[in-house]
């Protein structure tokens, strides 16, 4: 069985999280472009919790587990990126305009850094332990890792995990460097010909130079000079970074399948309410104009 939890979150950071005894049923590229539904792990003591799934087939996925209650459900738009053609191809998919910013954000980091800045690829295992020690600390920094707990993980069984697959050849990282410092971290486990979007961070001190952006652009055209891979998969969750990259996306839902349990059905009941309050609130503030004050908040 595997420990999980149902978070309450308010923008990005988590309130509070209720652990919970969850079966994971993660859905991979793969399987949501096939439309079918891979094989159904057997439940945990309160259930099952559900990764991306194609939304389409929510029905037939809860009658695998007969009885089971659905909640915390996220539906949304799975962003992923064609590579069956080259980096020249991917780029003239951008408006004009677009492509002017990816060039304008590159040349201010450049020349607003001293030393401008340099990006190292990382695949082989030393060089992915090269990129653990200069990524995790940057980790920390991150709101995602304050906050969410979702930054880079650096516990033995995850860096085991990544080692094993620079063995294999199924790793790729790479890590924006400015004026000789680490800024930005982007990891990429592989999964047969998928490029899988696990990790990337930034330090938030130097947010405004865009070093996401910078990063994203310069691995991929590194990941599409390799002719290896035909998808790069954004995972679950929606965002205007996945959606800015992404040339397709796919309707696809997350949720839990809880045993009717009196505790996981008042479980639930908190969190549809919980949800309920956070978008009217966001809508009140929508429309006062306050919400971008909110989210920087949040963050800081």
């Amino acid at each position: 069985m595997a420990s999980a939890g149902i978070d309450f979150t308010l923008g990005s950071r988590r309130l509070a999280r209720v652990p919970r005894e969850l079966a994971t049923w993660a859905f991979s590229l793969e399987d949501v472009l096939a439309a079918a539904l891979p094989p159904a792990p057997p439940p945990a003591r309160d259930g099952v919790r559900v990764l991306s799934a194609p939304t389409a087939l929510l029905p037939e996925l809860a009658a695998r587990y007969p009885g089971c209650i659905p909640g915390g459900r996220q539906d949304y738009r799975r962003h992923y990126i064609d590579m069956g053609f080259g980096f020249e191809a991917y780029m003239a998919g951008f408006s004009g305009k677009t492509r002017s910013t990816f060039k304008r954000k590159a040349r201010k980091l450049a020349e607003e850094v001293p030393g401008g800045y340099h990006v190292t690829a990382h695949r082989t295992p030393a060089e992915i332990e090269a990129f653990l020690a200069a990524a995790l600390p940057l980790s920390a920094k991150t709101y995602q890792a304050r906050l969410l707990g979702a930054g880079l993980p650096g516990d033995p069984a995850s860096r085991r995990a990544m080692l094993a697959a620079a063995e294999d050849d199924r790793m790729r990282a790479f890590l924006l460097h400015a004026g000789g410092t680490p800024i930005a971290y982007l990891s990429l486990p592989v999964s047969g010909r998928t490029l899988v979007y696990a990790h990337l961070g930034y330090d938030p001190a130097f947010a405004r130079l865009s070093p996401g952006t910078v990063l994203q652009i310069e691995a991929l055209e590194r990941l599409f000079a390799e002719h290896r891979f035909a998808w790069f998969d954004f995972t679950e969750g929606d965002g205007a970074h996945k959606a800015l990259f992404g040339t397709h996306a796919a309707a696809c839902s997350s949720l839990v399948l809880l045993e009717p349990t009196l505790a996981n059905r008042t479980l639930l009941g908190a969190r549809e309410a919980f949800d309920a309050g956070v978008a009217s609130a966001k809508t009140l503030a929508e429309r006062s104009g306050a919400l971008g004050r909110i989210r920087a908040a949040l963050r800081g």
